[in-house]
C-alpha cells in the first residue's frame, strides 16, 4: 500500500510540471501576439519583385514564335 501513495503524488507533481509548461506556452503566444510587428499594407509601395507583371494571357517566349512562323509558312 505505501507504494501507491507515491505513485499518485509523482503523477500530481508531473502534471503540475505539464500545467506549468502549458501556461508559459500561453503567456509566450500572447507576447509574441503583442510584439508582433504590425506592416502597414494600404501605405506601402508597389512590391519591385510583382510591379512589371501583367494580368492575363502572356506572350509567347522568342523561340516559339520563330517556331510557329516556320510552320505555317
Amino acid at each position: 500500500m505505501a507504494n501507491r501513495g507515491r505513485a499518485t503524488f509523482a503523477k500530481r507533481q508531473k502534471e503540475i510540471a505539464r500545467q506549468e509548461r502549458a501556461r508559459e506556452k500561453a503567456a509566450k503566444r500572447v507576447d509574441r501576439k503583442d510584439h508582433k510587428v504590425k506592416l502597414d499594407r494600404n501605405g506601402t509601395e508597389i512590391d519591385p519583385d510583382i510591379a512589371d507583371i501583367v494580368p492575363g494571357p502572356q506572350p509567347l517566349p522568342y523561340d516559339l514564335l520563330d517556331e510557329e512562323t516556320e510552320t505555317k509558312t
